[in-house]
């Protein structure tokens, strides 16, 4: 199956995966001018985002449907056309509804680009193959982030607003371009997975992928383990480092490179331990979890500033984040049929995106409460408020644990009544470590 032309149609959905990257966090480097262009608050600028993600999160069930019916190469497409009319219209946006208007245009082609590349790899690559393609392509996409934190940010400092935002608008039209040539649902002559289903066709499959326990596990692992490194990347992350932490652009836009090459650097890892460790992979993403507490409680916890070299151990943290989120599609891609794979893996989409839009939402609000009682002293984006503010991140990081806990469990149970026993895990070390001494001296015994 794995053919020189399945390298070449990933790499084709992987630009226009990046494409979509770039623009859905462009404003996270706008914070501070949209906050001036549009008059608004911090409540109001993190609306543009939330209802962003809103609308990526809504869509994302219905897209997957879509994406099952008519395929990646439609579905991909489409969404680059909605982001580059979105951000034709955020360029020339001089007020909050407009663009507001614009992010919504961006959400929604944002949610139908990367449930479409993600389709298209179990149908061209082998089996064995599929944990590592799919790690690779969550990796790549984040030099998109790059896309926004390097060029797209210099030309909107060097030439203003609206040239850098028609930039990221060509570069969706370069991906409508590829994707129409180049790419194709399937290899020549593999069946068509698409089904032309009804309604209620539609609703049973819908029913089906949710009823399965390892989709839902899949979903509350993205929900946990994804929104930090999100809302850090998208909103919060440029503001805080900015006006809470003291640095300057030049550091900043260091800090953020490094959150993505730290996310290029694990991502082969978590595909290699996926398709050694499969019995492993909520442990992994709950071990992330725990991480991520712990790195934003070191850095809100600091007397004054964080150091340099805390803040750049917090992006590493947020950075293994997105690429450890990745595992939670691996579970709709093991627990659910080929013709079920896009519906799936929309429903796990759904959590990551879900908790980012809540978090970003409740940090701009008490961002604003502190600000109107008088705490943060008339400093917005202060350090202390961003303390407070920024502490929203545990009450989802705890709850998302919890629920994967509890579909963990019933997994677990399914996968014991079909034969399949999960050892707890010091226990399984310990026969792996005996099984290993066993093989070494059996090695010796035998020179």
């Amino acid at each position: 199956m794995t053919s020189p032309r399945a390298w070449l149609i990933w790499t084709i959905g992987i630009f226009a995966y990046l494409v979509a990257v770039s623009q859905r966090t462009s404003f996270g480097v706008v914070g501070l001018e949209a906050t001036e262009r549009f008059h608004a608050g911090a409540s109001a600028i993190s609306f543009f985002t939330v209802l962003q993600l809103l609308v990526y999160a809504a869509l994302q069930i219905p897209v997957g449907l879509l994406v099952d019916r008519f395929g990646s190469r439609t579905m991909i497409a489409g969404g680059a056309v909605l982001m580059g009319l979105g951000q034709l219209q955020l360029a020339f946006a001089d007020s909050i509804p407009g663009g507001v208007a614009g992010r919504v245009l961006v959400g929604a082609g944002d949610a139908m680009t990367f449930i479409s590349v993600i389709r298209l790899i179990p149908l061209w690559f082998a089996p064995a193959r599929v944990p590592l393609v799919t790690q690779l392509t969550g990796m790549s996409g984040q030099l998109g982030q790059l896309i926004s934190v390097v060029p797209f940010a210099f030309v909107l400092h060097s030439f203003g607003w609206t040239p850098g935002f028609l930039m990221l608008a060509g570069l969706s039209g370069l991906a409508v371009v590829l994707v129409v040539v180049l790419l194709q649902d399937h290899p020549p002559g593999a069946p068509v997975q698409g089904t032309h289903q009804g309604l209620r066709a539609t609703g049973t499959t819908l029913a089906r992928a949710w009823r399965q326990p390892g989709t839902r596990l899949g979903m509350w692992s993205h929900f946990t383990i994804q929104f930090s490194g999100t809302v850090f990347a998208m909103t919060w992350g440029y503001p805080f480092l900015i006006s809470g932490q003291g640095l300057d652009a030049a550091t900043v836009a260091g800090l953020m490179s490094l959150y993505v090459a730290s996310a290029m650097a694990v991502g082969p890892f978590f595909g290699r331990f996926v398709s050694r460790h499969p019995l492993r992979r909520s442990t992994m993403v709950l071990l992330i979890a725990g991480s991520t507490g712990a790195a934003w409680a070191a850095v809100l916890l600091t007397p004054g500033r964080a150091p340099l070299w805390l803040l750049a151990c917090l992006v590493m943290v947020l950075a293994i984040g997105g690429p450890g989120s990745m595992i939670g599609f691996d579970f709709a891609r093991t627990f659910n049929p080929a013709h079920r794979i896009g519906t799936a893996t929309g429903i796990v989409n759904v959590g990551g995106f879900i908790a980012a839009l809540v978090a970003i939402f409740l940090i701009g609000l008490v961002l604003d409460v502190l600000l109107a009682t008088g705490f943060s002293q008339g400093v917005l984006y202060g350090l202390d408020p961003f303390r407070i503010a920024l502490s929203v991140q545990f009450l989802l990081l705890g709850f998302g644990s919890v629920m994967m806990l509890a579909c963990r469990r019933k997994v677990r149970r399914q996968m014991a009544s079909q034969g399949v026993v999960v050892a707890p895990l010091l226990q399984a070390m310990a026969q792996q470590r005996r099984a290993s001494l066993a093989q070494r001296r059996h090695r010796d015994s035998a020179d």
